[in-house]
Formats: C-alpha cells, sequence, structure tokens
C-alpha cells in the first residue's frame, strides 16, 4: 500500500497537491492558443487545432456570397425574405482532462508510475487553460470509480481538480490488476457530457481500448478536438537484456527468461502493433498524439506533441 508519509516516494508513485500547484510557473510555457498550436495527428507531420467553437449570433438578410449551408430557413420562410445565420466565436472554450488511473497505469520500471506522469501532464494543462481564460472540466476514472467535474473558470478550477484527484483513492490502494478498466463507460460518459467545440485530451496507456471506447472517441472527433496523450514505460516497449527476472502483479509471480528472441521479439511486437492502431485512429479521424514515457520531462514532452517551442523573438511559437 502506498503511504502518503513515504515523502522519497512523492512524485514518483503518488503525488501532492503541492506539487501539482507549483506546475501553474512551467505552465505558462505551453499555450493552448489554437493560433500557436500544432500538433501531431498520429504521425511525423503536424496539424493545427480547429479552435474554438462557433455559437449563434443573429440572423440577418443573405448576401451575395453568403454560405448557403447557414441559411435561417425558419425566418426566411416566416418573412419570405433569404435570411442568413451569423455565427461568432465563442469567448471561452471549454477544456476537458480524461485522466486515466486504472491499475494499470500505477507502474513504472523507472522515472515515475504512469499515473504520477499523467496527472502532472493533466495539471500542465489545467493551469494553462485558465491562463488562456477557457473552463476547465475533468473526468478522472479507475473501475468503477468515476470522477466527473463540470467546466469551470478560474484558479478554483484547477485547486478543485488538483484537490479532487489527489485524493483518488487509487493513490493509496493496492492496484487490483484484474479490476475491469471499464475504459467503454468512462469514454461514453465522456461523449455525454461534451459540448461540440470542445479540446479535449485524452490521458491514459490506452491499455485494453475496446471497439466500444473506440467508437466514442471517434464520436467526439467529429465536433471538438480530441489529443490523445499515451503514456508509457520503457520496459512495455522492449524487454530488458538477456536474463531471468521475476514479475508480479501484487498477486501472482512469474518468471521471464529475456533470453529468449522469440519472445523478445513478440513483445516488442506486441507493443508496437498497439501504438501503430492509436496513431493510425487519430490519421483518420484528425486527432492528435502525444507520446510521454514516464521517464521524460512532462512539460518538454508536451511542448513538443502541441509543436511548441520558444524562440528569440517571442516566448513561444507554433512548429512550421
Amino acid at each position: 500500500m502506498v503511504s502518503h508519509k513515504d515523502q522519497q516516494a512523492e512524485g514518483i508513485t503518488w503525488v501532492s497537491p503541492q506539487s501539482l500547484i507549483q506546475l501553474r510557473h512551467a505552465a505558462s510555457k505551453l499555450p493552448l492558443n489554437s493560433s500557436k498550436i500544432h500538433a501531431r495527428q498520429g504521425g511525423a507531420y503536424l496539424s493545427s487545432f480547429k479552435g474554438r467553437g462557433m455559437e449563434f449570433d443573429e440572423s440577418r438578410m443573405y448576401l451575395p456570397g453568403d454560405d448557403i449551408r447557414n441559411m435561417d430557413w425558419k425566418v426566411t420562410a416566416r418573412t419570405n425574405q433569404p435570411h442568413t445565420k451569423i455565427f461568432r466565436e465563442e469567448r471561452e472554450r471549454p477544456v476537458l482532462l480524461w485522466l486515466d488511473l486504472n491499475p494499470s497505469m500505477s507502474f513504472a520500471t523507472r522515472g515515475a508510475f504512469k499515473a504520477v506522469i499523467a496527472t502532472q501532464a493533466a495539471s500542465l494543462l489545467a493551469w494553462s487553460t485558465i491562463n488562456c481564460n477557457d473552463r476547465l472540466g475533468a473526468h478522472v476514472f479507475s473501475g468503477e470509480q468515476h470522477l466527473e467535474i463540470r467546466p469551470k473558470r478560474g484558479k478554483s478550477a484547477v485547486l478543485d481538480f488538483i484537490s479532487r484527484t489527489c485524493a483518488h483513492p487509487v493513490w493509496s490502494q493496492v492496484p487490483d490488476y484484474r479490476q475491469p478498466r471499464n475504459m467503454h463507460l468512462a469514454a461514453a460518459r465522456l461523449r455525454k457530457a461534451a459540448r461540440p467545440g470542445s479540446l479535449i485530451f485524452l490521458i491514459s496507456d490506452f491499455r485494453e481500448l475496446d471497439d466500444q471506447a473506440r467508437s466514442h472517441i471517434i464520436n467526439l472527433s467529429r465536433h471538438n478536438d480530441l489529443i490523445l496523450v499515451q503514456v508509457f514505460d520503457p520496459f512495455e516497449t522492449t524487454l530488458p537484456d538477456s536474463g531471468y527476472y521475476k514479475v508480479s502483479d501484487g498477486v501472482d509471480e512469474v518468471g521471464l527468461n529475456t533470453a529468449n528472441q522469440r519472445l523478445r521479439s513478440d513483445y516488442q511486437g506486441r507493443f508496437a502493433a498497439h501504438q501503430e492502431k492509436l496513431k493510425k485512429l487519430c490519421r483518420q479521424h484528425r486527432m492528435h498524439w502525444i507520446p510521454i514515457s514516464t521517464q521524460d520531462n512532462v512539460l518538454e514532452a508536451l511542448q513538443k506533441g502541441l509543436g511548441v517551442h520558444e524562440s528569440k523573438g517571442t516566448q513561444f511559437r507554433a512548429s512550421k
């Protein structure tokens, strides 16, 4: 069981509210303005966000050159004069964090637990959200436990997210790797709550992403900007050097002989296939993909994934 009294483990196996609050300074280096972001869509090329959603402003008389798709047919029928709808960009954009704290996230062979890296990434994005004067909401889930925070403005929204995430039972319970992940239920709840035009960060290792969850995510991508932040441990990509290792899930223990070349090849191939499936999903449905290793600097990984870097003329600019 993880103990919050073990201060040496803070930032490795668990996170404190204080450490996440301190990330507000680093978040100034991670702007979420659509004009400054060029994120990767499951490959080497970059693509801009759609930007904030559009909301109806008023109807006016149709003018030559107006988009016929915006015709206001109700007003046109009532007045017998062609009218078109006028839209304006929303002053605020909902930003939603979908944070996976399932048992597989309580794992690392180096750096910090995937759950810690994911929570730090979510907190950086949360602080950046309010820096852009957008509204912050979150869905934090693990198995049957699901925490939903409705979008709100201001510093209090971030503090509420941090407080409730750090109080999640996952930080004090022994992980049960046999419990169902229920990612399809978490995705369904997110789809029901998300408002068109939202910017949504899905932060997970995406293990056991079933067809139902995938379908909900695809539907979300049609009217929102989706960014898949994939957190992984280097051990998941390649087995360690030849040797005999004991591996345990906290209940069962097995031996692993990494000198077996076929085992090494099959193991590496499974992760590569999993990652390629995520990248293909993003390419096909115009979603963005950011990989973060448990030994990465989280801020730098997010900056790289979002195509943001420092320049001499301005503090940050978009990648070209």
